[in-house]
């Protein structure tokens, strides 16, 4: 019994030293990209609570899957965890094969925020509203174009859900992320993307980009003024953008719990909640076993929209 209080008090007493040393943070993107500001954006606050460093690695390629294979084979002790993006439920259905189980290799903490795609376009294309580009596109059918930050990406997804819900025919040109989608939008090469907020919030205040709508099922806090494309005029077309955090499957439930606590913490301080706002991000938190249960049902959900767009498992 001694023995047994000895190794319970022991076992407390690590539990409650978490962390003592710093706690690596995958990122499956490039440096620069939103999933990579966001990460950024409460990794200072985390840490300070938290009294460790998090530090930001960033692991891109492959529709984020290099990451997730980091992170899914990483020891389960609280030291290593995933900041990633809604496509976390998209590859399951654009992957014929992943190493990794994208439901049983991995522990939900929460979502931190939630980002509104929004459809931008050139002005130099004389449209000037949502129904505007649907009358354009179907009066020319094949005809328009629309760009995404690579195939099977959410950007993607966003685009071919509105797509089906408008009745209409649009070609997918993918980029390899949204700097160059952006670029060829801005150019005119390319008639729309489903844009994340932050890289085209300058260029829509200045005038070079007009949002003609925003994907998501409520309007975006950073465009207040520019309707959701289910108020535009195409119901059925919403699409949820957002950024999370996971760890190995296997982390202790305190541990999560911590971590959860610890980006709810975060999200409240209001240097945050300005950069989101400047970011065009809306602050989100779930309990760690309803963001498990909510990553479940959207790779359901992804995965018919997938079929539904013929895309084909690469």
């Amino acid at each position: 019994m001694a023995t047994l209080a000895l190794c319970t008090a022991l076992g407390a007493s690590a539990q409650g030293a978490y962390p003592n040393k710093p706690i690596r943070v995958i990122v499956p993107f490039a440096a620069g990209s939103t999933t990579d500001i966001i990460a950024r954006a409460i990794a200072d606050k985390m840490g300070a609570s938290m009294g460790q460093t998090l530090v930001i690695d960033n692991r891109g390629g492959a529709s984020g899957t290099i990451g997730q294979q980091a992170v899914a084979t990483a020891a389960p002790d609280g030291y290593t965890i995933m900041i990633h993006s809604s496509s976390h439920t998209v590859s399951p259905s654009t992957f014929a094969k992943l190493p990794f189980d994208t439901v049983g290799d991995f522990a939900g903490v929460t979502p931190i925020s939630s980002l509104p795609n929004a459809l931008v376009i050139s002005p130099s294309k004389n449209i000037k509203t949502l129904k505007d580009l649907v009358a354009t596109a179907k009066a020319k059918p094949g005809t328009v174009n629309f760009a995404s930050a690579g195939q099977g990406s959410a950007t993607h997804l966003n685009a071919e859900k509105f797509k089906m819900a408008a009745s209409i025919d649009a070609t997918n040109i993918p980029f390899k992320g949204s700097a160059e989608a952006v670029t060829e939008v801005l150019a005119g090469r390319v008639d729309y993307y489903f844009s994340p907020i932050a890289p085209v919030i300058g260029q829509i205040k200045d005038g070079q980009l007009l949002a003609l709508a925003v994907g998501s099922p409520k309007r975006a806090a950073a465009l207040p003024d520019v309707p959701t494309t289910a108020e535009a005029g195409v119901p059925g077309s919403e699409f949820n953008f957002w950024i999370g955090m996971m760890a190995p499957a296997k982390t202790p439930r305190e541990i999560v719990n911590r971590l959860h606590d610890e980006v709810a913490k975060a999200l409240a301080s209001p240097e945050v909640k300005e950069r989101f706002l400047k970011l065009g991000a809306d602050a989100w938190t779930l309990k760690p076993e309803q963001f498990d249960a909510y990553i479940k049902d959207e790779i359901a959900s992804n995965a018919k929209l997938v079929k539904a767009a013929g895309l084909t498992p690469q």
